[in-house]
C-alpha cells in the first residue's frame, strides 16, 4: 500500500523543504506509488536527472503520472522543472522553445520528444508583472508591460510567470493533472487530494470552477475529453458552472477551437463525446450551422472510433465532411440545375458558402477544407457512373475517402447498397468487365438546329434591290412577247 506522510514532517529534497515554510497547504508525499518503473519513458527519466544534476527540481507531471496511476499508456511524457527555457535549452542541444501563451521546451531525445515546462504561477487580474519573451529568453525577468495577461472578459491571454512548484502545483486545471513523480524515490507529491480523486475517477477543478472557466473557456471541452476518454465523472461543482459560461467559448480563437476539435473527435473517443458535449449543450455553441450535425456526423465519428482502434489514419477532414454536408448538399440540388459551363463554380460557391458559417466559431486550416470539397464534389461522379466519371473517380486522389463516404451515405439511406457494392467490386475488377458492367446512358433527344443563311447589313440590300434580305438575288421577270 502506499505511504502518505505530510511532507514537512519528512523533507524529500532542497525544493521541498522550502515548502514546509510557505502558507499554502503543504503536499502530500506518497511513497511506494504502485507506477510500474517499466512502464515510465527512460527518455523522460534522463532528462530528469540531466536536469538535477545541474541544480534543477524536476518532476513528471499532469497526464502522464495520472494515466500511469489508472493503468494506461501516456501518449506522451511532460517534465516541469525550475529551470527557465534558456537553461533548458543549454543543457539539452536538440531542443526549442515553442508556444506563445505558454513558453514551453520541446527536448527531442531520440525518437521521442519530451514537452519540458517551467514552473509556472496562477496570475491575479491586476497582476502587472510579465514574463520578457526575448527570442532568446537570455535573461527571465518580471517587469511592467503594456501587454495585458486577461483580456476584456477575463480570459488568460499570457501566462508566462514563472513561479515555485507549490505555486504551479496550484494553477493547474484539475486536481487529477496536479500530481507530480519523482522517478528516482518512485514516489508522488499530491497538493490537492488528486490521488483521492484519481481513485474515485471523478474530475475536480482545482479553485472556483466559474472562475477558472473565465480565464479559460477551453477547459470546458477539456473536461469533456477526459470524462470521455477516461471514463471519469464530472463533478457537480464543475457542470454547474458550464451552463452560464460555455457561450465564452465564442471568444477562443478559431484555431485553437480547431486544435481541441481534433483532440475530441480523434482520439478514438468521439461517440462518448460526441453524447456528453450534446448532453452539456456546448454542440450549438461550437457548431452554429442552420442544420443541427446528424445522422451522418455520427455515423461519421463512429467509423473514426473504428479505424483509431484499428491503427487506421484518420483525418479531420473527413469529419468535416460529414458535419457541413447538409449544408452543402441543400446548395448542391440548386447547382444541378445550372448549365454545366456554371456547375463548376456555383459547386465551389456553394463550399465555401458551408465553410463560412463554420468558421463563425471553429477556424479549420485550408487543406481539410479542401479535403472535404474534394469529397462532396466526387458524390456526383459516383452516382452517376458514366464512363468518364468512372475513370475520373478511380484516378482522383480523394478517391478512397470519397468511396468510404460514400458508403456512410449507404448506411443512412442515401443512396441504393447497390451502388456502394458496384464501386467495391469496381476499385479490382479486370477494365473490360467493368466497362461492361456500367448502366447505359441515358438517351437523349439531340435538339436539331435550323440552319440560317448569312446575314446581311441593311445597307447591301439597298444597294442592290434585287436581292433580298436573305441574301438571295431576285430572278427578273422575262421581257413581254
Amino acid at each position: 500500500m502506499p505511504q502518505e506522510e505530510q511532507l514537512g514532517q519528512r523533507p524529500f529534497s532542497a525544493t521541498i523543504k522550502r515548502h514546509a515554510t510557505l502558507d499554502q497547504p503543504l503536499p502530500t508525499r506518497i511513497a511506494a506509488s504502485a507506477i510500474p518503473p517499466g512502464r515510465v519513458s527512460a527518455n523522460a527519466v534522463a532528462i530528469v536527472r540531466k536536469l538535477r544534476e545541474a541544480g534543477f527540481d524536476a518532476y513528471l507531471v499532469g497526464g502522464c503520472v495520472r494515466d500511469l496511476l489508472l493503468g494506461r499508456t501516456p501518449k506522451d511524457f511532460d517534465v516541469a522543472t525550475a529551470a527557465r527555457p534558456d537553461a533548458i535549452c543549454a543543457l539539452f542541444p536538440r531542443s526549442r522553445v515553442v508556444g506563445r501563451r505558454f513558453r514551453i521546451v520541446h527536448v527531442r531525445m531520440r525518437r521521442e520528444v519530451i514537452e519540458v515546462s517551467t514552473f509556472r504561477r496562477a496570475l491575479a487580474e491586476d497582476d502587472e508583472s510579465v514574463l520578457d519573451s526575448t527570442p532568446n529568453m537570455a535573461e527571465s525577468v518580471h517587469a511592467p508591460s503594456a501587454q495585458a495577461h486577461f483580456s476584456e472578459r477575463g480570459m488568460i491571454v499570457r501566462d508566462n510567470a514563472y513561479g515555485t512548484m507549490d505555486e504551479d502545483a496550484f494553477r493547474r486545471d484539475f486536481t487529477v493533472n496536479a500530481l507530480y513523480y519523482d522517478p528516482a524515490a518512485d514516489a508522488i507529491f499530491d497538493y490537492c487530494g488528486g490521488m483521492a480523486d484519481v481513485a474515485s475517477r471523478t474530475l475536480r477543478l482545482i479553485g472556483d470552477p466559474a472562475k477558472r472557466f473565465r480565464e479559460d473557456p477551453v477547459r470546458m471541452l477539456r473536461a469533456i475529453r477526459f470524462a470521455a476518454k477516461l471514463g471519469m465523472r464530472i463533478h457537480q461543482t464543475a457542470v454547474r458552472a458550464m451552463e452560464p459560461d460555455r457561450a465564452l467559448l465564442c471568444a477562443v480563437p478559431g484555431a485553437r477551437l480547431f486544435d481541441e476539435f481534433g483532440k475530441l473527435f480523434l482520439s478514438g473517443y468521439g461517440a462518448r463525446t460526441l453524447e456528453l458535449l450534446e448532453h452539456h449543450g456546448i454542440m450549438r455553441i461550437l457548431f452554429p450551422l442552420p442544420h443541427p450535425p446528424g445522422d451522418m456526423f455520427q455515423r461519421a465519428i463512429a467509423n473514426t472510433d473504428q479505424r483509431v482502434a484499428e491503427d487506421k489514419p484518420v483525418t479531420p477532414g473527413f469529419l468535416l465532411a460529414a458535419l457541413l454536408w447538409r449544408d452543402y448538399a441543400e446548395q448542391a440540388k440548386l447547382v444541378s440545375a445550372l448549365p454545366r459551363g456554371e456547375r463548376d463554380q456555383a459547386s465551389d460557391d456553394a463550399a465555401r458558402g458551408a465553410f463560412a458559417r463554420l468558421r463563425e466559431t471553429i477556424s479549420p486550416p485550408r487543406r481539410h477544407a479542401y479535403f472535404a470539397q474534394d469529397i462532396w464534389q466526387l458524390q456526383p461522379r459516383l452516382e452517376r457512373r458514366t464512363a468518364t466519371d468512372v475513370t475520373v473517380a478511380l484516378g482522383h486522389r480523394r478517391f478512397r475517402a470519397a468511396y468510404d463516404f460514400l458508403l456512410l451515405r449507404a448506411e443512412a439511406g442515401e443512396v441504393p447498397a447497390e451502388l456502394a457494392q458496384w464501386w467495391a467490386e469496381a476499385q479490382t475488377a479486370d477494365p473490360e468487365d467493368l466497362r461492361q458492367s456500367l448502366p447505359a446512358a441515358p438517351k437523349t433527344r439531340r435538339r436539331r438546329t435550323r440552319r440560317r443563311g448569312r446575314r446581311r447589313n441593311a445597307a447591301s440590300v439597298h444597294a442592290n434591290p434585287l436581292r433580298t434580305p436573305n441574301g438571295a438575288a431576285e430572278r427578273a421577270a422575262p421581257p413581254p412577247a
